[in-house]
């Protein structure tokens, strides 16, 4: 009965940037030879589904608490190429058999990389779900669309989900701050949408932010009610963020929720178990077991850490 119990009020949310989740196939309406046989990545097919099955051995991974196991609820992934990987990952990798369902996004971004949420139909109930496209600035580039999605818990209340992947600070932190900036207005316009409707909504934003805590598009976010749960979050092997850069670690990744998601909220942690870890031979320590360096493969994970939010739902 205590199992019984466990397994109907917890419920679990990961978010994963996957790190160029990408088929071996050439979109020809996207720049993504990189990633194709012939590419200068040398992308093959027994690579990809190692990749596949080596995101779905990290998000098994989130499902352990010490304790007990279970798969979790909602996974949030970013750096995901389309339709195909997302059918392999959920259909024909080591997640076959989670029962896994997902939506996600088909976004304008050159790259054509997009954001996906897998759920389980048995504790989050699909309703609706659709993309919020970014209205670009001058001189920015098109980016990911935002996924929203809303299901039914177990509880019976709606559940509001976005998953955000926000512009690289590729060029300069400063020179592209106005374009998170822009994702952050979208979002929070969307959320405050939604609590014209209901005021009291459980909602969820989650997703690689490209900003750290403290920056300006995260504030802007937070100034809508909307509480970082993942600010403070470290591993439990002691990694003190999702990402390392120089040897410093820290984090592009978070998750915000509303209020009434904050309350009941149990624990949010960084999974940053050994198999994930590699040692860092120019800073010293540990950094993420990314699948390439370079054009250089390294037969790794990701570049990213996965945050694991854990919730009570009453």
């Amino acid at each position: 009965m205590g199992i019984l119990s466990l397994i109907l009020t917890i419920f679990t949310v990961v978010e994963l940037n996957c790190e160029n989740m990408f088929d071996c196939q050439h979109d020809s309406l996207k720049n993504d030879t990189e990633w194709t046989v012939d590419g200068e990545n040398h992308w093959t097919f027994k690579r990809y589904w190692r990749k596949l099955n080596r995101t779905a051995q990290t998000i098994i991974a989130c499902g352990g608490d010490g304790t007990d196991w279970m798969l979790p609820d909602l996974v949030a992934l970013c750096e995901v190429e389309n339709d195909t990987t997302m059918r392999d990952l959920t259909q024909r990798s080591l997640l076959r058999k989670a029962r896994y369902e997902y939506v996600m996004t088909s976004s304008p971004d050159m790259r054509g990389i997009d954001v996906a949420l897998l759920y389980s139909p048995f504790s989050f109930r699909l309703i609706n779900s659709h993309a919020l496209r970014i209205e670009p600035l001058p001189n920015m580039r098109p980016t990911r669309d935002i996924l929203y999605a809303s299901g039914q818990i177990i509880s019976g209340d709606t559940l509001h989900v976005f998953v955000v992947h926000a512009p690289s600070r590729s060029g300069g932190e400063k020179a592209t701050q106005p374009y998170r900036m822009a994702v952050a207005n979208r979002l929070s316009d969307a959320v405050d949408s939604i609590r014209t409707i209901s005021p009291t909504a459980k909602i969820i934003a989650l997703g690689d932010f490209n900003d750290y805590v403290g920056d300006a598009p995260l504030l802007e976010i937070e100034r809508h009610d909307m509480t970082d749960v993942s600010a403070n979050a470290t591993g439990r092997h002691g990694t003190k963020g999702t990402y390392r850069y120089r040897g410093r670690w820290e984090s592009l990744d978070h998750i915000f929720v509303s209020n009434e998601m904050a309350g009941m909220l149990t624990e949010c942690f960084i999974l940053d178990e050994r198999f994930l870890l590699e040692k860092d031979k120019t800073f010293g320590g540990y950094k993420p077991r990314r699948n390439y360096l370079g054009n250089h493969y390294n037969n790794g994970f990701s570049d990213h850490l996965p945050l694991v939010a854990r919730f009570k739902i009453q």
